[in-house]
């Protein structure tokens, strides 16, 4: 009998320590309770007479052996210390199994492409009632066919010439188709794929841009244009 009477209290101690163990510290109530049937329970088996100081002990003892062993949660999310990979969450952010805040859904940014573009060139000035391109013109036209060299093979290329009012219809007409063509081929020398020219034509003096009554209209009216469509 006496066996009985000590292996019994020590089994029950064990089985409320060890269930304390795996409770968080502000379980200590739980603990408590626990530990108050056991101490009733191992007073009990002394005598009727120790069972409520038995309860007083148990529920003390489990309760401080709770807060001393028992797992923390210092950020507050509900995740255990021991399990929480993510420890320090701030207040109020919901967590995972692992304490850790969803991660944000990726943001796709859609990508516009601009179907179709102009480039404008107006600093090419030719050779005087020329379609010659003089060292300048050369210069300036580089630039652009770096540019449209990024664009092909996949764009289409249409280039247009214009002139001012200055001199006959026919006249403009048969100098801006001229002055297209210059344009092109010099692009095409620079690398710009020939395929990727769908059309080079002269609109002379019927597509103005400025008033051809001042010098500086004139100078706008006089340039090349390069129509991109992708």
């Amino acid at each position: 009998m006496s066996i009985v009477r000590t292996a019994i209290p020590l089994v029950l101690l064990t089985s409320v320590l060890t269930g304390c163990a795996g409770l968080q510290k502000t379980d200590w109530p739980k603990c408590a309770a626990v530990g108050g049937v056991g101490g009733a329970a191992l007073g009990a088996i002394e005598s009727s007479s120790w069972a409520g100081w038995g309860a007083l002990l148990g529920g003390g003892l489990a309760a401080g052996y709770c807060w001393a062993h028992g797992d923390g949660d210092e950020d507050g999310d509900g995740v255990p210390d021991s399990r929480d990979k993510c420890p320090g969450t701030p207040r109020g952010v919901q967590v995972d199994a692992n304490g850790c805040p969803p991660e944000p859904a990726p943001v796709v940014e859609e990508v516009v492409v601009q179907k179709e573009e102009v480039i404008v060139i107006r600093d090419v000035h030719f050779e005087f009632d020329s379609a010659r391109l003089t060292a300048t013109d050369k210069e300036r036209l580089n630039t652009v066919a770096t540019r449209l060299k990024q664009e092909a093979p996949s764009a289409r290329l249409s280039v247009s010439g214009h002139t001012d009012s200055v001199g006959s219809d026919t006249y403009n007409q048969k100098l801006s188709e001229r002055r297209a063509q210059s344009v092109t081929s010099y692009l095409v020398e620079s690398g710009v794929p020939r395929g990727s020219f769908v059309s080079v034509v002269g609109a002379g003096e019927t597509q103005p841009v400025a008033d051809n009554a001042t010098a500086d209209g004139r100078a706008m009216n006089r340039r090349t244009e390069i129509k991109i469509q992708r």
